[in-house]
Formats: structure tokens, C-alpha cells, sequence
């Protein structure tokens, strides 16, 4: 009996244990298997990917038999990953700065653009293990090149480095006294230091020897980093482990199996291709994005008149409320930034489980931006014409809306449409935002052309040409029709 109860005192305690620890690998080995992430990209059979390409050779546009693509390691690493899932690649190009926020939102399912894991990235995603180490470099001017030997000889002087990137954090940490200038692009970074705008500027290791063998007058420093080595890896959303062990196991085949090396040899061959002159090469992208960006600006300006006509007719009517609710989205929108308001419609609608284009969203942004500065346009234009017209008309038996429509309109008209002329000019340049979330608008390609030439300042000089052409040819067509106008009084 006392030999029972022995057993039953050994034997309870180790019951509870496993009462515990067996649930615990239950969920757990439950988890594992369920990752809703991975089954949706199985599901619709596709892989997207998020990236900013003008980071050559990590990816940048090049032409590939007569066609413009997306090329470089990052794009062989991608599409291994993709074979391996046995799904298909999609490419998604955005900003540098925006492609967390599309992850997060579920724009994309993965970021492969040289991206490091850092402590404050990791409490918003996962990373998967690194697919290559680097190191980071400092870039100066030939004339400067034993001015900078050393970290504490930075006391006021300006470095560059591209913004939310390790190479910023770098700079803030281990440059004392610096005063760190972050930028969007790489090809911006590199046009500040050949202008002397800064001083310094760091990249990675291979984008640096990339711009050193295409530029005469930048070199490496022989300054050395105390944490200058940084590790590569892929981005993805939290919470899914299948899609993380997919991208390990490729990750590691890349790595046992040495094709990075081919990778990088591959993508290297593009970068240095010459077998066409600047204009022969890059004429394309400017042809492309002069086309976009017309259509953004016509189509959101159309949108615009026609919701902005809507909220100065609800800001003139005799509610209140609809002149409140006029007021508040007139005054909202013209006191924000359209870049924020872009993010909003893109990054919000993903929240909300709407899966809009680059495109639509670029165009519902503009239009909406638009809609504010036409409504305020049109409210003053009616507005102008006297108050006595109004009054004739009534006195004629018309009632309200028949002469808003045959008195009023017609003579605001001529007030309003110059200035709706001149809204158009104005969208065509503050298009130009839209670049953020990758539309390939003329910024946008400028921006191509810059990372897959390493020429910073020439592509930006061609895109002033182009948008001085447009402006240019608009405004004098609206001075035309406004001497038109004038004479038919």
C-alpha cells in the first residue's frame, strides 16, 4: 500500500508536467504547420517581391534583349526562392523607405534589397538568415583621399548616406560630429559628393567599387569601421514560419552550392555593358515616363474638377453641414503634404484589405489632392460674378439651379478655366511625389537611369528639360485660349 502510494506521489507531479509541456508542442508544432502567409502565396501561385532598384549590383534596370528588366543578384536570389516555392516571381518597385510599410500592409510578401537586420526592423518583421556579408565603406573625393584617415576627424563635417539604411546609422554613430545628411537614393547620395555638397558618403561594399570604377574623381578612404560589416538577409512578415524556412533552405543551397558568386558575375556583365550610346540606352525610360506622367496629371485633374466642383457647390449651398464637411476636407487636404497623402491611400486601403495598384492608388491621391485646390478655384470664380445676376435671373421667374446654370456658370467660367489651367501645370510637376510607391512617372525613371548609368546628375537634367517642355507648351496654349476667351467678350 505505502509502495502504491509511493507511485502515485512520483507519478502526479509528472502527469501535471506533461499536462502542460504536451499542449505547449502541440500549439507549437500547430503553428509551425499553419502560416497563413506561406499557404496564400501557394494559393495564387505567386511570390511578390519589394525592392528599389537603383541599387546596382544588388538590382537595377538594365536592357536585356531589347527589353527593359530588373536585373541584378538580389533579383538570381529572388527567383531561386521563388523556383524553390515553386511559384512564380513578381517584382514589386517602391522607394527604399517604403517598402517596410508595403511588407507590413501585405503589398508584398518579402523585401530582397540588400537590407540588413537591425534591432528596430526586427520589431516589425522577421528576417531570414543572411545570404552575404559586407562591408561598409567610405567614399571621398580623389582630392580628399588622405584628408579623412580616421572616425574622429568628422567634427562638423557633412556625410551623406541613404536614409533608414545601416550605412545612416553608421554615420550618426561612428563619425563623431558629423552632420549626416540622408537621402532617398543611392544616386542622390554620390551626386552630392561629386557636387561638394558633402564631404563623405557611405555605401556597401559593392555598390562603392561600383561607383569607383564608374567615376574618375571618387575614391575609397582607407578609414576603417569599427562595425562595418553588416549581414544581408531577407525581409518578411512576422508570424510565418513555413515561408521563413522555405527562404533558409534556399538560402542555404545558394550559399553550399556558390551561386552567389555566378549571381554577382551575372549582374556585374549587365552593369558594365556599353554597347549603346546614354540616349540610344535610356531614351525609353524617358519616353515611358513622359507618357505617365501626363496621363496621372489629366486624369487626376479631371477627377479633380469633378469632386471639387462637387464640394464648392456643398461649401456655397445654404447647409451648414455640407458646408462644414466642404470645409473640413478642403482645409484637411491643403494642409497636409501630398507625400503623406499618398501613403495614406496606399498603405491605408492595404489595412483595409483593399489591394490597390500602384497606379490607381498614385491616381486617387492626386485626384483627391486636386479636388481641394479646384474646389476653392471654382467657389471664387462663382463668386466673382456679381451678385445682381443672380438677383436679374430670379427676377426672370428662373429658380435657383436654372440660373446657376444659364447666368452664372457661363460667366464664372471664364474666371475659373485659366486657373484650372494653371492646377494642371501644377499636377504635372507634383506628380512627380507619386515616385514614392513606384509608379513610373519621370522621377521615377530618372531614378532608374541613375542606378543602372551611376551618371547622378545627367539623368536629372534631362527630366528638367522634359518638364520645362511640358510646362512650357501648356502654358502657352492656356495664354492662347485665353486670348480667345477675352476677344469673344
Amino acid at each position: 500500500m505505502k509502495k502504491g502510494k509511493k507511485i502515485i506521489a512520483f507519478l502526479l507531479p509528472l502527469l501535471l508536467i506533461l499536462s502542460v509541456v504536451i499542449p505547449t508542442i502541440s500549439v507549437a508544432a500547430e503553428e509551425e504547420q499553419n502560416d497563413e502567409i506561406y499557404e496564400a502565396i501557394q494559393e495564387k501561385g505567386e511570390l511578390t517581391v519589394g525592392l528599389s532598384a537603383d541599387y546596382a549590383p544588388y538590382e537595377f534596370h538594365a536592357t536585356v534583349d531589347g527589353k527593359d528588366k530588373i536585373v541584378g543578384f538580389d533579383i538570381s536570389i529572388a527567383e531561386k526562392i521563388a523556383d524553390d516555392m515553386g511559384v512564380k516571381l513578381k517584382i514589386e518597385e517602391l522607394g527604399f523607405d517604403a517598402l517596410l510599410g508595403a511588407l507590413k500592409t501585405g503589398k508584398i510578401d518579402l523585401i530582397i534589397s540588400g537590407m540588413s537586420p537591425t534591432a528596430e526592423r526586427l520589431k516589425e518583421v522577421d528576417f531570414s538568415d543572411p545570404y552575404m556579408n559586407v562591408k561598409q565603406r567610405l567614399l571621398v573625393r580623389k582630392a580628399d583621399k588622405n584628408k579623412f584617415t580616421s572616425t574622429d576627424q568628422f567634427e562638423g563635417v557633412p556625410v551623406a548616406a541613404q536614409k533608414q539604411t545601416t550605412q545612416e546609422e553608421l554615420a550618426k554613430t561612428e563619425l563623431a560630429g558629423s552632420k549626416v545628411v540622408s537621402l532617398q537614393k543611392v544616386p542622390d547620395v554620390v551626386m552630392n559628393l561629386k557636387n561638394k555638397k558633402v564631404d563623405g558618403i557611405i555605401l556597401e561594399g559593392p555598390v562603392a567599387q561600383a561607383y569607383v570604377d564608374h567615376n574618375d574623381d571618387i575614391v575609397f578612404s582607407d578609414l576603417e569601421f569599427e562595425n562595418g560589416s553588416k549581414q544581408t538577409a531577407v525581409a518578411l512578415p512576422k508570424n510565418a514560419p513555413k515561408l521563413k524556412a522555405s527562404i533558409n533552405k534556399s538560402i542555404e543551397n545558394i550559399t553550399n552550392s556558390g551561386l552567389l558568386k555566378g549571381y554577382q558575375k551575372q549582374a556585374n556583365e549587365l552593369m558594365f555593358k556599353e554597347d549603346e550610346s546614354f540616349f540610344q540606352k535610356y531614351y525609353p525610360y524617358y519616353l515611358q515616363g513622359t507618357g505617365m506622367t501626363v496621363i496621372l496629371a489629366v486624369i487626376g485633374v479631371f477627377f479633380g474638377v469633378v469632386l471639387g466642383t462637387l464640394f464648392a457647390l456643398m461649401k456655397l449651398s445654404n447647409s451648414k453641414i455640407l458646408k462644414i464637411i466642404a470645409s473640413i476636407y478642403i482645409e484637411y487636404v491643403r494642409g497636409t503634404p501630398l507625400l503623406v497623402q499618398i501613403f495614406i491611400v496606399y498603405f491605408g486601403t492595404g489595412v483595409m484589405g483593399l489591394d490597390l495598384s500602384r497606379f490607381l492608388a498614385g491616381v486617387i491621391a492626386l485626384s483627391l489632392n486636386s479636388a481641394a485646390y479646384v474646389a476653392e478655384i471654382i467657389r471664387a470664380g462663382i463668386s466673382a460674378v456679381n451678385k445682381g445676376q443672380m438677383e436679374a435671373a430670379r427676377s426672370l421667374g428662373m429658380n435657383h439651379k436654372q440660373a446657376m446654370q444659364y447666368i452664372i456658370f457661363p460667366q464664372a467660367i471664364k474666371n475659373i478655366l485659366p486657373a484650372l489651367g494653371n492646377e494642371l501645370v501644377t499636377v504635372i510637376k507634383e506628380s512627380s511625389v507619386i515616385s514614392v510607391i513606384g509608379v513610373s512617372e519621370l522621377i521615377f525613371q530618372a531614378g532608374n537611369v541613375q542606378g543602372a548609368s551611376f551618371k547622378p546628375f545627367l539623368p536629372y537634367l534631362i527630366v528638367s528639360v522634359i518638364y520645362f517642355i511640358l510646362t512650357f507648351t501648356l502654358s502657352r496654349l492656356l495664354s492662347f485660349a485665353e486670348r480667345r476667351m477675352s476677344t469673344s467678350d
